[in-house]
This record gives C-alpha cells, sequence and structure tokens, in this order.
C-alpha cells in the first residue's frame, strides 16, 4: 500500500453528531460495523528506550509503530501491523497473526521465538521478532476506543470517529473483557480522522468544515503512554 493523506482533529460530542449526521447521506458506513460502531484494542511494542514514544515527542518524520489489534474481544481474529509515517503521509501494512503466534511474541522468550522465526515465511512477523531479539522491544500498552467509520471510494476515503479512547498497562490481558482502562483524553473529547489517497471530494470537505475545526498531530499509542506510563 502507497502512503496515504492523514489528517487528525479533535472533536466535541456536538461536533461529532452535526459531522456524522452530515455524512450519513453522502458516504457509505463501514460494512463491518453494527449501528453504534465497534470496539478496537491495540497492543503496542517499543524498545528499552521508549524510542517509539520519544519521536513522536520530539517531532521525527519518519516514524514506524508496530502493534496487534483484536476488534470486539475476539481471539479468533487478530492482526498484526505496522504503521509508518512520513511527515503528512502515512502507511499501515499488516498481515493475520495466529493465537498461538500472538503468545509466542508476549512470552519474549527468545527460544520460541527464534523457533518461530526459523518456521516463519517472512513478513511483518518476522520484522518484530527481529526488533524482539535485536533491540529488545516488549508490549507497553493497550489502546481501547469506540470507531464509526465511513468510507468512500473517490479518493479512496476512510472517515473514522474515535471515541472514548482509553489505556492498560495490563498487557497481558487484550481479550479480557473486563481490562481495566485510563482514559487518556478529557470526558466528551473524541479524535477525528479522515485518510485519502490524493482527492478528498469537495462535497465530503464542505461536509467537514464547521467553521471551528483545528488540525491536530495525534497518536494515540503516545497519548496512552504520557497518561499512564
Amino acid at each position: 500500500m502507497e502512503y496515504r493523506n492523514e489528517l487528525k482533529f479533535e472533536l466535541s460530542d456536538f461536533d461529532l453528531i452535526r459531522i456524522r449526521n452530515r455524512l450519513f447521506p453522502l458516504m457509505h458506513t463501514d460494512r463491518h460495523q453494527g449501528s453504534d460502531g465497534y470496539l478496537i484494542r491495540s497492543l503496542y511494542f517499543d524498545d528499552l528506550y521508549n524510542s517509539c514514544a520519544d519521536e513522536k515527542e520530539n517531532g521525527v518524520l519518519h516514524r514506524e509503530k508496530y502493534r496487534i489489534r483484536q476488534y470486539g474481544n475476539n481471539p479468533d481474529f487478530i492482526r498484526l501491523e505496522k504503521k509508518t509515517r512520513q511527515g503528512d503521509m502515512s502507511r499501515k501494512t499488516m498481515q493475520p497473526l495466529s493465537l498461538p503466534d500472538y503468545e509466542t511474541l508476549l512470552s519474549g522468550d527468545l527460544n520460541r521465538l527464534h523457533i518461530l522465526l526459523s518456521q516463519s515465511k517472512g513478513g511483518l512477523l518476522d520484522e518484530l521478532i527481529l526488533k524482539i531479539i535485536r533491540k529488545r522491544f516488549s508490549p507497553k500498552c493497550i489502546v481501547e476506543y469506540e470507531r464509526f467509520a465511513f468510507t468512500e471510494t473517490m479518493g479512496n476515503v476512510r472517515i473514522t470517529f474515535d471515541r472514548n479512547i482509553a489505556g492498560s498497562t495490563q498487557t497481558d490481558r487484550l481479550f479480557d473483557s473486563d481490562l481495566f482502562t485510563v482514559p487518556v483524553m478529557p470526558q466528551s473529547h473524541h479524535i477525528l480522522e479522515i485518510k485519502y489517497d490524493e482527492l478528498l471530494p469537495h462535497y465530503i470537505l464542505q461536509a467537514l468544515d464547521l467553521g471551528n475545526l483545528r488540525r491536530q498531530s495525534f497518536s494515540k499509542y503516545y497519548m496512552t503512554r504520557a497518561a499512564i506510563g
């Protein structure tokens, strides 16, 4: 996948409802979500020096983050992802992850990791294993939020509303329904993300224009680490 434009804004409850209502007649809702969206949990990795978090804080233009993502506390569907940013552009690569491989990654056991690496066929799994072995990457936090998404084929546009963003240091409880989380944003504050290839259709741009939105730089991982360590 090539790099895509990615814009982020902070929204109040009121602005979220206004924009979402404007988009309903203009865009398709994500076919995988219910009427209220869906729950996302992401388990983020970083090295001994918290380099991924520090790069965000220091404004490094080229950054990478590795995470394991799941939806609705379902261990039958796990995905390994790498998010790469280059300035205002981003790219996401991903591959399915089995539960046994997930458990090996979390174990940090070098013997098991070397065995898994010898059996692997390349891709992101190999990348993360090598990060764990060579740079001592390990799980740092879980980020949880509720997402509602719209899509549009023209411009390959995806607009998401991420609500009730919270974090946890209980990195071994990714699938637990009673995971203890701490809010990482003020109450009734949420994030709007707009992703597109080269063109953001004008009618969508008009629907998003409330006259008071200010583009900001957000990283859910960085905000979580700043809030809970």
